[in-house]
C-alpha cells in the first residue's frame, strides 16, 4: 500500500510532497512492494527549493519489520542476530544496510561479488548475474541435487539454470504476464483488470474469461517453450522448479514444471548465510 503523503510547513508555507518508491521483497515469497518514505519539497532562503527526507527509509523498514515480527511474538532488536539481503534495487540495499547498522548494530550479508555461495558462475560476466537468480539456482540445486531450471514468476520472470556439480550457466529473462495485460487494457477502452487465475474454458465466454485464457495459457506456453528450447542444448533432462508470486496461478497449466516452491529464494538466502558465517 502506498505510504501516506506527508506535508511540511515552514513559515506558513506548505511544501508539496513527492513520493519516492522502491520495490522490495520483505519476508514473504510473493515479492510485495515496500515504499520508501516521501521526500518533501521545502522552500529555503534564496527562493530555491530543496528536497529533504520526511523520514529515513531505514526507519520505515525497521518499523515494518518490527511490526511483522511482533505478530509472531518475536522482537526485531532482541532476537534478530543476522540479516542477509538479496535485491536488484540499489537504493533499497542501502536502506536495508543502514537499517541493520542503526537498529541492529551489525553488518548484513549482501549477496553479490565476493560472497561465498559454493556455486561457480560460468557466464561471460559473473558480476552481471542478479542476486535473486543466483540464490534461486543455489536453493534448487541444494534441494534436488541435479541440473535444473528455476522459473521465477516475479514481475520480470527469469529462467536461471544450474548444471553438473552446481555451476550457474546462465538463463533467459522473459516478459512477465502483467505488462502485456496492462498494454492490452491501455488499447482497449472496455477492458478492465482481471484476476490472474486459470479460466474455466480456454475459449473465453466472457471478456474476463477471455483475458484470463490469453494471459494464463499464453504465458504458460511461453514458459514451456523456453524450457524445451534450453533443454535441447543439454545432455540430460533437467528438473524445473517454479517460485515467485504468480507461480501458483501459472504452474497449474504448465506442462514442464516439476514442482512449486514458494520459499525457494528464502532457502537460498539461508544457504548464503550459512556459508558466510
Amino acid at each position: 500500500r502506498p505510504s501516506p503523503i506527508a506535508a511540511a510547513r515552514r513559515g506558513g508555507t506548505e511544501g508539496a510532497a513527492i513520493e519516492a518508491q522502491a520495490a522490495a521483497r520483505l519476508l514473504e515469497p510473493d515479492r510485495r512492494e515496500l515504499l520508501a518514505r516521501p521526500l518533501i519539497e521545502r522552500p529555503v532562503q534564496g527562493g530555491r527549493p530543496e528536497l529533504a527526507e520526511a523520514q529515513r527509509p531505514s526507519d520505515e523498514l525497521a518499523l515494518q519489520l518490527a511490526g511483522l515480527l511482533k505478530l509472531t511474538g518475536m522482537s526485531l532488536t532482541a532476537q534478530v542476530t543476522g540479516v542477509v539481503i538479496s535485491s536488484g534495487v540499489p537504493v533499497l540495499v542501502e536502506a536495508l544496510r543502514d537499517m541493520t547498522a542503526h537498529h541492529l548494530h551489525f553488518a548484513p550479508i549482501i549477496v553479490g561479488p565476493g560472497i561465498r555461495t559454493g556455486m561457480a558462475i560460468r557466464t561471460e560476466n559473473p558480476r552481471e548475474v542478479g542476486a535473486d537468480r543466483l540464490v534461486n539456482a543455489l536453493a534448487a540445486y541444494h534441494d534436488d541435487g541435479r541440473p535444473g531450471f528455476v522459473v521465477d514468476f516475479g514481475p520480470s520472470p527469469n529462467f536461471p539454470f544450474s548444471a553438473g556439480a552446481g555451476p550457474f550457466l546462465g538463463g533467459a529473462p522473459a516478459p512477465g504476464v502483467q505488462p502485456p495485460l496492462a498494454a492490452l487494457r491501455a488499447r482497449g477502452a472496455q477492458l478492465g483488470p482481471v484476476e490472474l487465475a486459470p479460466p474455466r474454458h480456454a475459449i473465453g465466454r466472457s471478456t474476463v474469461e477471455a483475458m484470463q485464457s490469453g494471459a494464463i495459457y499464453g504465458f504458460a506456453g511461453q514458459v514451456d517453450r523456453l524450457v524445451e528450447a534450453i533443454s535441447e542444448e543439454l545432455p540430460c533432462t533437467p528438473g524445473v522448479v517454479a517460485t515467485g508470486g504468480l507461480a501458483s496461478a501459472i504452474t497449474r497449466v504448465c506442462r514442464r514444471i516439476d514442482r512449486h516452491d514458494p520459499w525457494l529464494t528464502l532457502k537460498g538466502l539461508r544457504l548464503v548465510w550459512e556459508r558466510n558465517t
